[in-house]
């Protein structure tokens, strides 16, 4: 497993956002400096898997000493994440849906910066997980 530096940005009158240097565009928030934090290691392992799944590579961990070195960075506090990387191998499938429903789900997947792929399975995370959940 590794560990990326995860930058908690707070203004009043909002959540706890957090980003990530190592890949730009990744962001998410809490309430709370907690729910913030898990929040983060689910949005890395899901942006890493989405990479995976697309057969990007993935870049090695930055050091705190050359994120902070960068002035757009100073005015975040820095955690560290750790990647739990659900899928290190990628399975092609083939499955079969309605038209309609797969323009939408690429269209949706696409106003979010993911994958069809990524879409899928962060889909099929969500549902698990409510029905293990109830």
């Amino acid at each position: 497993m590794s560990n990326y530096i995860g930058l908690i940005h707070k203004q009043a009158e909002s959540d706890y956002g957090v980003s990530f240097p190592d890949f730009p565009g990744v962001v998410t928030a809490g309430e709370t400096l907690d729910e913030a934090r898990t929040m983060a290691e689910e949005a890395l392992a899901f942006h890493v898997d989405g990479m995976i799944e697309d057969g990007d590579a993935i870049p090695e961990p930055s050091s705190l000493e050359l994120i902070m070195a960068e002035p757009e960075n100073r005015d975040g506090v820095a955690i560290l994440v750790t990647l739990r990387s659900q899928s290190p191998k990628s399975v092609r499938i083939n499955i079969t849906l309605p038209e309609d429903v797969l323009q939408t789900i690429d269209s949706f997947a696409e106003a979010n910066g993911m994958s069809r792929s990524g879409f899928l399975a962060r889909a099929a995370r969500h549902e698990i997980k409510r029905n293990n959940a109830a």
